[in-house]
């Protein structure tokens, strides 16, 4: 069994409750960690070891935080066979979902690298005679990360590596899934030589969620907040740092459409759509949710992906033949499995796989014909099936691309640029893929949506942006003349 203790200053310590809490493996109901659970108490000690060790980091040149955070990177790389046994046993996924999740976040952490000369101001011209003026950016202090499990190697280290390369000190807050798998990307920190208090990770259990989250984001010192997770979550956590006027980023749900124009290449459509609905069983922030086809070429689309769905099969970590892993529990495969069946009793079409979960296993679906009034259309399902939605024309597919709350990824697939373009400029979300899948990331690209799917952007410049101050500061050189 694995064990996640808190770090706070440097140090590995138990709760000061000694309190602790158990995540069950979702395959086997086996102990898969044990965690501390932290409390408010050792969420303030949390905070005040990274306020005390900003100054310090804060200070650090340069170049020597560059090469800190590349010495991290090969760390995460050493402990990649650690993190993919942490995450089959506590979130439930397959080896390689969770070695990709390796491979990216090293990646994260070699662009952070990249960034710690470029955080950049600029001279602006001023109307004052003798007076030069300056925009300069600067470290915030404190910054909260708070991570989840679904992707939870490559989001625990995207909520702390550019705040980390701006010169702040953080906190990341675990999630409760996988409290052993996050403490590893402290470790990873400590292998590297950061300096205590620089990277600080707690964990909690389930039920003090909210209040230990409520503490952290009230801590005076904590300046900058960052929160990956659901839409619910993700607008208590902007009321309460609006309550304390901290800035916040928030990247949340997603029921992101994939279009398919009466031109596409249909098999590069298909081949897309089955990797971004059912990779790591749909639960993925970017997952396709919708497929929104053109009535001329639906036919032959959704038989082409019923071919290629049939081949992918869901099961338990090692199975043979099991291209998907189990969802994050037994509940989470039945809530979807019940949207499957809503579907199907208020008309829509099962084209292949089925509602019935095996604990923790759904097998993909893909429903066809889905409608308003039906769950699946409406709420994302963070489960590996699909939604197909047929329509006439570019303008209804781009009605129903924007027939939601949801903004945050999207696709067009045509033959030509120009039309998928014009069509990709007009779908409200912030990241569109034209000719590629929903799901997609690199390190240095400006990640975030619209509407319900969050604010603010993570990724390469557009980080700086969010964890850093933007100051005016001005130098007079000679007289300057006053009217009074």
């Amino acid at each position: 069994m694995l064990e996640a203790r808190l770090l706070i200053g440097g140090l590995d310590q138990a709760a000061s409750t000694g309190a602790t809490y158990q995540r069950l493996n979702p395959a086997t109901g086996d102990a898969a960690s044990v965690a501390a659970a932290a409390s408010l108490a050792d969420a303030d000690a949390a905070v005040a070891a990274a306020h005390a060790a900003f100054p310090g980091w804060s200070a650090t040149a340069p170049g020597e935080r560059r090469r800190l955070l590349l010495k991290a990177a090969d760390c995460l790389e050493a402990r990649g066979p650690e993190f993919i046994a942490a995450g089959i046993a506590e979130a439930g996924g397959v080896a390689g979902w969770y070695g990709f999740n390796v491979m990216l976040a090293a990646g994260m952490l070699r662009e952070a690298a990249a960034l710690t000369t470029q955080i950049a101001g600029e001279v602006i011209p001023s109307d004052v005679p003798g007076l030069m003026a300056m925009g300069m950016r600067q470290a915030c202090g404190v910054v909260l990360g708070i991570a989840p499990w679904n992707a939870p190697v490559i989001l625990g280290t995207r909520a702390i590596a550019t705040p980390l390369a701006c010169g702040n000190t953080v906190v990341l807050k675990s999630s409760e899934i996988c409290p052993a798998l996050h403490r590893l990307i402290g470790k990873v920190f400590e292998d590297a030589g950061f300096p205590a208090g620089v990277v600080n990770v707690i964990s909690n259990a389930p039920q003090d969620a909210a209040a230990v989250v409520a503490r952290l984001i009230a801590h005076p010192a904590v300046k900058r907040i960052n929160f990956t997770g659901s839409t619910k979550v993700g607008r208590i956590i902007a009321q309460q740092a609006a309550l304390h006027l901290k800035p916040v980023v928030l990247e949340l749900g997603g029921k992101n459409p994939l279009l398919v124009l009466d031109d596409a290449d249909l098999d590069e459509a298909v081949q897309a759509a089955a990797f971004g609905s059912f990779f790591n069983q749909g639960q993925i922030c970017m997952s396709t949710d919708r497929i929104i086809v053109d009535h001329k070429v639906a036919d032959a689309f959704v038989e082409k992906l019923r071919i290629k769905t049939a081949g992918l099969r869901a099961g338990k970590p090692g199975q043979p033949g099991a291209v998907l892993g189990g969802m994050v529990d037994a509940s989470a495969a039945s809530r979807v499995g019940a949207m499957v069946a809503d579907a199907q009793a208020r008309g829509a079409t099962l084209v292949c796989g089925g509602a019935e979960a095996e604990g923790n296993l759904l097998q993909p679906a893909i429903i066809d014909h889905i409608t308003p009034a039906m769950t699946v259309y409406q709420e994302e399902s963070f489960g590996p099936i699909v939604g197909i939605i047929r329509v006439d024309g570019d303008e209804a597919a781009l009605a129903e691309a924007n027939a939601s709350e949801y903004g945050l990824s999207a696709a067009v697939f045509s033959r030509d640029i120009t039309r998928a373009l014009a069509l990709a400029r007009r779908i409200e979300s912030g990241i569109c893929h034209i000719n590629s899948s929903t799901v997609a990331d690199e390190a240095h690209m400006p990640f975030g949506g619209v509407k319900a799917s969050g604010y603010g952007r993570f990724g390469g410049k557009a980080g700086i942006a969010e964890f850093t101050e933007l100051r005016w500061i001005t130098i007079q050189s000679g007289h300057r003349h006053y009217p009074v």
